[in-house]
């Protein structure tokens, strides 16, 4: 068996290791893996200011006593769970690469986490919103014609913000009404889209997308007035012009439509496997805070049940 005491710097062999388990075997984000090891270097510093630890010493009251310290902090409980399950993840691979011999987190259980459904728009309040990017008798310009294509396209395939303005003129294909996206950890998938997003893209290139490049040349879908890859910000400016327009009151943010994407899907009738697929989530119990609605099929699903498919 290898060595278990080990120092828990940054640069921590074992840490690294760990790190490099969370990229390679669960196909997590930087983002993730640098919490994941964070809470893991947090919990072994309740053991003092010593330069190596045994891994192998510590039991289950060890990680009891560290939950009820995180609990008196004031710590909610998803805060709280989300440390724990870290831990519990760094002593699995402890034992999967035989550092350790026995796992002391395999009988703690997580703190009960509350579901909170997420906040969602109405089907109205959607069309509100990409209505709001055609107003009065005016005609669409440039700035509406994007806005629209890139409302009518967060709605129509439930991406996360990220994806739609990491979108590449190469991942859509309008002729078969499907988009690939490129989701967290990497991952690929394909999702419907309805008609109106087809038809919203279509006018965009036609009339904005070349006014955008002047010239220029960039692989992304939607632009910002460089030519360049629209930003988050950028984005996040463009949606509140809109909200404004269409006298929109409640707090909406562009995960909203994604939420509201599901939930839509879900309250039709729509199948929970099918919804998990085009939402990108690895695990069907992130998709059931939604509901637990269910029947079947991908393409069949979506234009029988979006609202605007």
């Amino acid at each position: 068996m290898k060595s278990v005491k080990q120092p828990l710097s940054k640069d921590n062999p074992i840490l690294n290791q760990f790190a490099n388990y969370l990229i390679v075997e669960r196909s997590l984000s930087k983002t993730s893996v640098s919490l994941y090891t964070s809470d893991v270097r947090q919990f072994f510093s309740i053991f003092g200011k010593r330069e190596e630890v045994n891994f192998a010493k510590i039991g289950s009251e060890d990680i009891r006593r560290y939950i009820s310290m995180l609990s008196s902090l004031g710590l909610v409980s998803s805060s709280v769970a989300r440390k724990i399950s870290s831990i519990k993840i760094f002593f699995r691979f402890l034992v999967s690469e035989r550092i350790v011999n026995t796992d002391p987190t395999e009988n703690i259980a997580l703190p009960k986490v509350a579901k909170k459904l997420p906040s969602i728009l109405t089907v109205n309040e959607v069309v509100q919103i990409i209505n709001s990017t055609q107003f009065g008798n005016q005609e669409r310009g440039v700035k509406e014609f994007r806005s629209w294509a890139m409302l009518e396209t967060l709605y129509a395939t439930g991406v996360r913000i990220s994806e739609l303005l990491s979108l590449r003129m190469s991942d859509i294909s309008l002729a078969e009404g499907f988009v690939r996206v490129i989701g967290k950890g990497n991952k690929e998938r394909i999702v419907p889209m309805g008609r109106l997003a087809i038809e919203a893209i279509k006018e965009y290139l036609q009339h904005a997308r070349s006014k955008l490049l002047k010239g220029r040349a960039s692989e992304y879908l939607f632009l910002n007035y460089r030519g360049q890859k629209l930003s988050r910000m950028g984005f996040w400016k463009i949606l509140k012009e809109n909200l404004k327009r269409a006298k929109i009151g409640k707090r909406v943010t562009p995960h909203s439509f994604r939420h509201s994407f599901a939930t839509h899907l879900l309250e039709g009738g729509a199948n929970l496997r099918a919804v998990q697929e085009m939402l990108g989530h690895s695990n069907i119990t992130t998709t059931q805070i939604y509901t637990h609605l269910d029947r079947k099929y991908l393409k069949e699903v979506y234009k029988t049940f979006h609202p605007r498919g």
